[in-house]
């Protein structure tokens, strides 16, 4: 019996697999991989031949962890190839044993090229497919997408991720991000939870080709101090069936420079649709159209719940902006969503040939602009209704760009003063240069109702 034990025993210590066996297992260019099993730390980033294709590589008991002494730009780094497979594997990036402080690159820098500590970086792939991964205490983007074709992430998991900037605030790590003309891409059914940085991203250089054929969709987020999802400088993207909640928490991690939202964009961004995602405690903004153009915003619901001191960077419910210079704010569809429970207002409009109908925007003006309370108020110069308005037709935003030609119809509007500043504009703007009409306007206490019929 002694015997058998001692022999069990030294056959268990000679199996241990260590990072000298990961990188052999890893050295195939082609075919199936099963990675040993087991916790391996690894002190450097594991490279796959360029040329890897047919690769399929899974380890269900694995996990590939940074080691205290890691330095590199992933865990593993696919510098390129076809038809390559990584899924069933976990990934635990030691977070707090590597993290330094760092900001976000300069803008001529791509992601992938500036960051370190991610959890997988795949740069020019063709056929892509990562599933069922999870990614724990990485300190930069669980996964990282530069230039790849026909792009499949799905049912990953990720916790505790993303990294701080000098100030101590996140510096958009910790998730998912496709950059630099990524294209055909999916990702699905991903749970994001205790992430510093934005929950899945698009990106591209301004001097890039736009991503562009994408499918966000199912996917699940709970305490992300940035953005749950940002489309960024893309084209042809369908935002679709998300769910979040806690979206701008901690506060300690938001950074002041880039305010939480649901829904972002950046960018240039057309042909796109965010349509059925639903959120829950938002400390920001539900939806950011800077850059969007010729898309659809439908059946989107919003909802804030607790006390204004809590949205310290609570904001509109969706604001459209113009920062790109290559686009115009036009041709949106604003239709069938719910915003309840905004700091301010609850839509933002510039442009032209917008229709907004059929919304829901519950609860506006939380902060009582423009009267003493526990919120400053500070409205732009020369626009004193632009925060307590529920609908506000802008002369501009980052570039001038005044509202007109817009249909704006059969909108519930209701919240603080929504009787008397229901739908409004900037100076210089005319309602009469739009078509308003049959807008349900009513104050919380039902104080007052008011029916907008067509504005001569």
């Amino acid at each position: 019996m002694f015997r058998f034990l001692l022999v069990a025993m030294t056959a268990s210590v000679a199996f241990a697999a260590t990072e000298a066996d990961l990188r052999t297992a890893l050295l195939p260019k082609t075919g199936k991989v099963s990675l040993p099993a087991g916790t391996i730390e690894i002190s450097r980033e594991i490279t796959l031949a360029p040329d890897a294709h047919d690769l399929d590589i899974s380890g269900k008991t694995t996990v590939i962890k940074a080691s205290a002494m890691f330095r590199g730009r992933a865990l593993i780094v696919i510098p390129g190839g076809k038809n390559i497979k990584v899924h069933d594997l976990s990934l635990d990036g030691n977070r707090d044993a590597i993290t330094k402080p760092h900001g976000m690159p300069p803008s001529s820098a791509m992601f992938s090229r500036f960051v370190a500590n991610n959890g997988i970086v795949a740069e020019g792939v063709t056929n892509l497919e990562i599933t069922a991964v999870k990614a724990t205490a990485i300190d930069g983007y669980a996964i990282l997408v530069n230039s790849g074709h026909t792009v499949k992430i799905q049912g990953i998991q990720i916790s505790g991720s993303g990294g701080l900037n000098a100030k101590k605030r996140n510096n958009t790590t910790g998730g998912i991000l496709l950059e630099e003309g990524t294209t055909d891409f999916e990702v699905l059914d991903c749970r994001i939870a205790d992430v510093r940085g934005n929950g899945i991203w698009t990106h591209s250089l301004y001097t890039s080709p736009r991503n562009a054929r994408g499918r966000i969709a199912g996917n699940e987020f709970a305490m992300i101090a940035r953005d749950a999802i940002q489309v960024g400088h893309a084209t042809e993207v369908r935002v679709e069936n998300n769910r979040g909640r806690m979206i701008g928490y901690p506060t300690e991690d938001v950074d002041q420079n880039g305010q939480p939202v649901a829904v972002d964009t950046a960018g240039n961004v057309d042909k796109s649709v965010y349509r059925n995602n639903q959120f829950e405690e938002i400390d920001g903004k539900c939806f950011d159209l800077d850059g969007f153009h010729d898309g659809e915003v439908s059946g989107n619901t919003c909802t804030n719940g607790d006390v204004v001191k809590e949205y310290p960077y609570g904001n509109f419910g969706i604001i459209m902006n113009n920062s790109n210079p290559d686009m115009q704010s036009r041709n949106n569809r604003i239709v069938n969503n719910t915003m309840d429970g905004e700091l301010f207002g609850g839509i933002f409009i510039i442009g032209e040939g917008h229709t907004v109908t059929g919304n829901h925007l519950k609860r506006l003006n939380l902060a009582h602009c423009n009267e003493p309370g526990p919120i400053n108020c500070a409205a732009i110069a020369g626009q004193p209704d632009i925060l307590r308005t529920g609908i506000y037709l802008g002369a501009g935003a980052e570039r001038p760009d005044v509202a007109k030609g817009n249909t704006i119809t059969n909108n519930e509007i209701s919240g603080y003063g929504m009787s008397l500043h229901c739908v409004g504009a900037a100076p210089g703007v005319k309602l009469t240069d739009n078509t308003i009409a049959k807008n349900e306007c009513s104050d919380d206490a039902a104080i007052a109702l008011a029916r907008f019929g067509t504005l001569r």
